[in-house]
């Protein structure tokens, strides 16, 4: 099984363009799988709604994860994922403009593997977006695949 696919969940349709954008030029070719709530990501994870039929053992190699959306926030999604054991060992990086110190801690206390607050200027932002691009797909050695629990066994 190879994790190849990154699971961007944003909700700003111009943050979305702008992360696209910088991965391109920073030529990471992975695919991208744009979701625009919480609840999508889980339905995504979790192989709900639309996303029932994609392949069981093809699970994200990176989540972005924007902790404003709409619905089911980012840390939401964050404490759901890393309660599943279907889930919880995937890397995610919190990519937010928030600044709030209790968002931070709570995004730690809940398992995220990162915390970036989205800097200002696409020149920033593409290298902040390259960077973490380079390290998760790249340089980061994942834990060993294992089985993935299908729609029937995922809560």
């Amino acid at each position: 099984m190879q994790r190849n696919k990154i699971l961007l969940v944003e909700d700003n349709d111009d943050d979305i363009e702008l992360t696209l954008h910088a991965f391109r030029i920073s030529h990471i070719t992975n695919e991208v799988v744009v979701v625009k709530s919480g609840e999508s990501a889980l339905d995504y994870l979790k192989y709900r709604e639309r996303f029932a039929h994609r392949e069981v053992d093809d699970p994200p190699a990176l989540i972005l994860l924007d902790l404003k959306l709409p619905g089911i926030d980012g840390l939401e999604v964050l404490r759901q994922v890393r309660e599943d054991p279907a889930t919880k060992l995937i890397p995610i990086a919190i990519l937010t403009t928030s600044d709030d110190e209790a968002d931070i801690v709570r995004g730690y206390d809940l398992g995220v593997n990162s915390y970036i607050r989205k800097p200002v200027g696409f020149s920033a932002f593409a290298n902040v977006v390259e960077q973490l691009g380079l390290y998760w797909l790249v340089m980061n050695t994942p834990p060993p695949s294992r089985p993935v629990a299908g729609p029937k066994d995922s809560l």
